[in-house]
């Protein structure tokens, strides 16, 4: 276990899910266990990952299950909110928004999220190597090009709300499009746009970080398109933490992550940029106190306000939780 560095400094964690499986559990206990003692995380955002889904009823709403449960989660994050431990203020659920009756999901997802519900995520990431793993909801290559998809994204600007995307980095020119199509729409891209380090990738992290800083200049001259800084410790990234006998120290972290981070921050600017911690799935390579030890080594070089927005303000805006509109320009 690591100190916390900078224990005063504000956060909002924007990026952090809730599941209970037979092997691995991470429900309000557990998340209060994370940001309870050691940084001073005050707020979060849930993202979708298929918990509590109705299991039965017409398919398109079942997703609608997972807000439901998500916000009874919430509630009780704020009634527990003294004992310490950050309140879940956002809520970002999952939606095929291929689905004609996307409209009425839609609505039907802010109804169950009890003024909490912020947005879809519809994940995208897809990769034509064997040795890159589906992801949860099994895309289709092209998914963020489909006129079905395209009709469902205009109706979450129509609704005010955002989408969250996750991708591998070779997809991120399909994001550029989609965002310049739609520039009314929030966008908050996942996890660093998802350079692959694995599969047919694995030992090319030069050459892939080379596509990946092209590609995402791209995307970030859309400026619709906010950045989670995050995601820096799943194994698809490729650098193995979770393979050592001991879990990565921040300082491994920073040394692995700081220079891409840094440069993503110049790009995006700290208004379109947050830290995230993308728990439980990093754990696997470090703990929630270690990980955001290594975000402020990262950011140690930022004005005080600038930190302010990379640790919070910004995931704030991103998702209206301080009661303003989308990206704080509509009311």
């Amino acid at each position: 276990m690591e100190a916390a560095l900078a224990p005063d400094l504000e956060i909002c964690d924007p990026h952090h899910h809730l599941w209970d499986h037979p092997t691995s559990r991470y429900l309000l206990d557990e998340l209060h266990e994370d940001t309870g003692p050691c940084h001073r995380v005050t707020s979060t955002v849930f993202v979708e990952c298929l918990s509590a889904w109705r299991t039965d009823g017409p398919e398109a709403f079942r997703p609608v299950g997972e807000t439901a449960f998500v916000a009874a989660q919430a509630t009780e994050s704020d009634e527990r909110r003294a004992a310490g431990g950050a309140v879940i203020a956002g809520i970002v659920g999952y939606a095929d928004l291929r689905a004609p009756e996307i409209a009425d999901v839609l609505a039907a997802h802010v109804e169950a999220g009890e003024g909490r519900f912020r947005g879809i995520r519809q994940v995208s990431a897809w990769d034509a190597s064997p040795d890159i793993r589906t992801s949860h909801t099994d895309p289709p290559p092209g998914l963020l090009a489909e006129a079905a998809f395209r009709s469902g994204f205009a109706a979450l600007g129509r609704a005010g709300l955002s989408f969250d995307a996750w991708l591998y980095h070779p997809q991120l020119d399909e994001l550029a499009d989609l965002a310049r199509a739609h520039p009314d729409v929030p966008i908050v891209l996942d996890h660093l746009g998802g350079p692959i380090g694995i599969g047919p990738y694995a030992g090319r992290r030069g050459e892939v970080l080379d596509a990946w800083r092209a590609a995402m200049g791209r995307v970030a001259a859309c400026g619709n398109v906010a950045l989670k800084l995050g995601g820096i410790g799943m194994p698809i990234f490729g650098l193995g933490w979770h393979r050592q006998e001991s879990p990565a120290s921040s300082e491994e972290l920073a040394a692995a992550w700081g220079d891409d981070i840094r440069w993503c921050i110049d790009q995006f600017g700290v208004d379109r940029c947050m830290f995230e911690s993308n728990f439980p799935v990093d754990r696997q390579s470090c703990s929630y106190t270690t990980l955001w030890n290594a975000f402020k080594r990262i950011a140690a070089g930022a004005s005080p306000a600038e930190q302010g927005a990379l640790f919070h303000d910004s995931a704030v805006r991103a998702y209206r939780l301080d009661g303003r509109g989308q990206h704080g320009t509509r009311p």
